[in-house]
């Protein structure tokens, strides 16, 4: 039988090595630094919780994303409940952001930035896992919905978001 100990470091080897997830994550929802670190804690806490029932034959990273994303939803429903308003986009904590030289292009990584941050919670976590290179398959599973149904989303999200940009 596995002691306590031994579950906590593998538990601990396995979110260190995954913890740009976490971060992603929570840069992505939340608005300023208060709320991503009180979320990046929730996310810590619930994987925690649910780290007994992970299923060793699937990739941790794509368990983590799920419970993750299911987290960082759950805050933007019950936050949405409470105030309406939609959320700052931070590119400065943001994977997405990048070093540019160029205005235009600055400006216009902007703009994208701002449309992915205005998009509802699953159509967020769909853009940032495409974002993330991740296949219609790991998305269909990271967010319980199927794979021509992942499809879809980002299809119309590509277009809404080109739309938009023009």
């Amino acid at each position: 039988m596995v002691g306590y100990s031994e579950v906590r470091t593998e538990f601990a080897e396995l979110l260190g090595r995954h913890a740009g997830i976490v971060r992603k994550v929570a840069a992505s929802y939340s608005r300023n630094a208060h709320d991503r670190a009180d979320l990046m804690q929730e996310i810590v806490a619930q994987l925690w919780q649910a780290y007994p029932r992970y299923d060793r034959a699937r990739p941790f990273s794509t368990w983590m994303y799920r419970v993750a994303l299911n987290v960082a939803i759950s805050s933007v429903r019950s936050e949405q409940q409470r105030r309406d308003h939609v959320m700052e986009f931070d590119p400065e904590n943001h994977d997405i952001a990048a070093e540019s030289t160029d205005h235009a292009a600055d400006q216009q990584l902007a703009m994208l930035q701002r449309l992915i941050a205005s998009l509802d919670p699953m159509s967020r976590a769909v853009m940032m896992l495409y974002l993330d290179d991740r296949s219609h398959r790991d998305i269909a599973e990271i967010l319980g919905i199927s794979e021509s149904n992942v499809g879809t989303k980002i299809g119309r999200l590509k277009q809404r978001i080109r739309e938009q940009m023009t």
